[in-house]
């Protein structure tokens, strides 16, 4: 099972998530690719398999993934101030891997329903639907 993270920014949310997916599932491949070198730095620290950077990295890896992970706005195009590119979103929208999005309301994009939980819980949660999406209990 092959698993994107796709971050950001300075990459937090996709460090947290990298971590928590690798502690849950341990035989899984999990890419990362940042937007930028800070965000696939950050990800690569916290033990992702292969981590690559950009917009072309994006289309490809997202070619190739089981899973797509990240904050919603990898579906955005110009989201996370502008680090989101419509060929990325579009490549993210059009994969046919299954998607696990994280709802986060901002980037002038609100999301019913996702003021109430915290970027913790929002990860828990998300790891545990592609715990469920691989197979594992």
């Amino acid at each position: 099972m092959t698993i994107l993270v796709i971050d950001a920014q300075g990459g937090g949310i996709g460090r947290e998530l990298v971590s928590s997916l690798k502690q849950a599932l341990t035989d899984a491949e999990i890419l990362a690719v940042g937007t930028n070198a800070a965000a696939t730095a950050a990800m690569l620290k916290a033990g992702a398999s292969s981590a690559a950077t950009g917009e072309n990295a994006v289309v490809v890896c997202a070619g190739r993934a089981d899973i797509i992970v990240g904050p919603v706005g990898i579906v955005i195009a110009d989201s996370m101030l502008g680090e989101i590119t419509p060929k990325m979103a579009l490549a993210v929208a059009q994969s046919r891997a299954k998607r696990v999005l994280i709802p986060f309301s901002h980037c002038d994009t609100v999301i019913a329903g996702a003021e109430n939980a915290s970027t913790t819980e929002l990860i828990q949660k998300a790891v545990a639907k592609v715990k469920k999406l691989c197979g594992a209990s």
